[in-house]
Formats: C-alpha cells, structure tokens, sequence
C-alpha cells in the first residue's frame, strides 16, 4: 500500500481506537486533534504522533494529510465532515454520521459531487471475519430464503442513575441515544448480512434514568462510577433501552432490543438469522464461534479459522485458528478496506460502510423516534 496519512479528530475513547487500529492497517497517523491545543499536545504526547494540531482549520490545510478521521461528539460531524471533503482530503466519520437525515442528506449529495474522494461510516462490527462469513453464507443463499431475523445490542455501563456521559445529552448526541449509538451497528450488520432493506417498523422506547446525576468534572466514555465527587441533576429525554419490530421488502420480519442499562452485559450485540433451509447465530463477546442451525442433522459451531471460511471472509482473519480476533480487529479491517479503496481508486461500490449506509441508519433512527412518539406503525420512504 502506498504510504497514505491520516489525522484523527477528537481525543476521547474513539480517538486512541482509531489512531491504533490506522497504524496497525499500515496507515501513517499524522497527529491528533483534540477540543483545545493542551488536549491535542497531550494525547500526541501520550500516543507518540508526531503532530498535535491546534485547530481544525490547521487539519485541513495540511497538505502532507491524505484522510481525516471524525471522532468527535456527534453534533460536530456533519460540519466536520462536509468541510473535509470540501477540502480535497477522504473523510471517514464515526457513527452516526449527522444529527438528521437532513444533514446526512446533504452529506451524501457532497459526496456524490466528490466522486474521487472515500467517504465512510464507522460500522466497524461488520468487519469481524465470521460477520462477513455469514454475509457469504447469506447471500450466496446457503440458508435459503431469509424468513426473519432477530438479535439485541446490550451494554451496562449506563446502569445506574450517577452514570453519565455527553451521549446522554440530546444536544449533543441526537434526541435518540441507545439506538443510534448501538442499535445502528446491528441494523447495519443486518442489512450487510442479509441485504434486506426495512419497510416499516414499530418501536417501543425507554428512558430508565429521566434525571441523572452529572458530576461538575470532565467524564470518560465507559468509565466507571466515580464515587464521592460533585454532582448535579441533569434531565434526559434520550433512552436506555428499546425494542423494535422490523418488516423488511420482500416479506421478511425482524426484531431488535438495545439496552444500555443491563447488568452484566458489557457489549454484547447477538443476532439470530432464520433462513428457509438454516440458521445462523452470532455473540460479539464470543466473536470467533459462528452457530449454525439445522432441522434435520446436528447443529454446527464454526470457529474462526481462514482454512475454513469463504473467500468474502478470509482476508479479514489474519490469524489461524484458535488465535483468536476481536474488537479492535474490526477497526483495522474496516480503515484496511477504506484504505484499499483509496488506494485503488475503486469507490463505486466499496466494501466499507459509505455515507448512503450511515444515511440510511439516520433515517431508520427518525423513524423509530416517530413510531415510539406516536405509537404506531411508521413506513420508511
């Protein structure tokens, strides 16, 4: 691969998972920017980049910066986003990739009249290489006609009311939160698996904690409970948890459950794909077994192995069997597949999750907000 370079915005959990996951796809990281200079400065310092910008403004006109990465709050993306295309340089944006579908509307139409430049959504989990065997498996119809699919995205980090984060916020998160934080990565698994597109969908939400207690400091993503410190009561309107139904084009049902409120369950996204002649079962906190469900002879388990995956997985498994890959595995394959079609030129239809897909999630989570609102069935356009 040609000696590309990147630089990662924001110097919070996402920020050090992408600088990691760039080196370790062969990505030069240029340096880091974070929400003040003395934040960029320390993390440089920390991570051991050679830069830390001092603005955002410095990012984009560093001509050395072949891509940027966004892993800002979630209301600074679809700004960010658009002035680093405007910019000449490739943008990949974790999730979601705006506010609205508004914004990733426009975002996608920018991108559209950038033709030679990649743009990507961070829906890493579709990168675990049984992930892409079952996407295979799927759509080469070795389980036959999909009939539905089921599954949850559980996290407990949340739990307790003096639990609290920026995500909670719906200023500066989205007015959804379990959803679009982790819901979307399952529905865009889904939709990589199966293909199939939703058609309508009926949503039931839930807000476990409607007032928090935010302590008056700076608090880190999956951090635990920080004890004796000073607090105040906050309001939220965003949810913990949700269930939602799925009808999907062609016929086929789904359903889904997000929790961030559920005890013991540290990140936990399972799905269940129900197919006509098989079935197929995943656990991302036991990512390299893929269950593998018949009527008429045992069941099977496959383990994680490259002799024993389809072409469609095999480059994502670097190690042999019975050495096992995880999450931040899934990172390098997904910034490996960005930049593979960077390099190539190749970006008409990319393996890596496109603004069109982080689009589409905004739409799906807009959609959700109105059936729960209004408590009925909502169609997707």
């Amino acid at each position: 691969m040609t000696q590309l370079h990147a630089v990662v915005v924001g110097t919070g959990f996402m920020g050090w998972v992408h600088v990691e996951a760039l080196r370790r796809a062969g990505v030069e990281v240029a340096g880091i920017l974070g929400s003040s200079p003395e934040k960029s400065r320390a993390e440089a310092v920390r991570l051991g980049l050679p830069r830390a910008y001092d603005s955002f403004d410095e990012v984009l006109s560093d001509v050395e910066v072949d891509a940027v990465h966004i892993a800002t709050p979630n209301r600074l993306h679809f700004e960010m986003a658009a002035a680093v295309l405007e910019a000449g340089k490739h943008v990949l944006c974790e999730k979601p990739l705006a506010m609205n579908s508004s914004e990733s509307a426009q975002l996608v139409e920018l991108a559209n009249r950038h033709p030679h430049l990649a743009a990507g959504v961070n829906y890493n989990i579709r990168f675990y290489p049984l992930c892409l065997e079952a996407r295979e498996r799927v759509r080469s119809g070795q389980i036959g006609a999909v009939l539905h699919v089921s599954g949850s995205y559980s996290q407990d980090w949340l739990l307790k009311a003096t639990d609290y984060n920026w995500r909670v916020l719906a200023d500066e998160g989205g007015e959804l939160r379990a959803v679009s934080d982790i819901g979307t990565h399952w529905l865009d698994l889904l939709h990589s698996i199966t293909g199939l597109e939703v058609e309508s969908l009926c949503a039931d939400l839930q807000t476990v904690h409607p007032v928090r207690q935010r302590p008056t400091g700076e608090v880190q993503t999956f951090s635990s409970d920080s004890g004796e410190v000073e607090r105040e009561p906050v309001e939220i309107a965003t949810e913990d948890a949700g269930s939602i139904l799925l009808r999907f084009r062609g016929g086929a049902r789904g359903s889904l459950t997000v929790s961030q409120v559920t005890a013991g369950r540290k990140n936990c996204l399972r799905f269940e794909v129900a197919g006509s002649d098989a079935a197929l079962g995943w656990n991302s906190e036991q990512p390299n077994d893929l269950w593998i469900g018949h009527r008429d002879c045992p069941n099977e388990v496959l383990m994680r192995d490259p002799s024993l995956l389809g072409e469609e997985a095999r480059w994502a498994a670097d190690y042999p069997g019975g050495h096992n890959e995880g999450y931040a595995d899934s990172f390098k394959q997904c910034f490996r597949a960005f930049y593979s079609a960077v390099e190539s030129g190749e970006l008409n239809d990319p393996v890596f999750p496109t603004f069109a897909d982080g689009h589409r999630e905004i739409v799906l989570c807009e959609a959700i907000l109105e059936s729960h609102r209004e408590r009925r069935w909502v169609g997707i356009k």
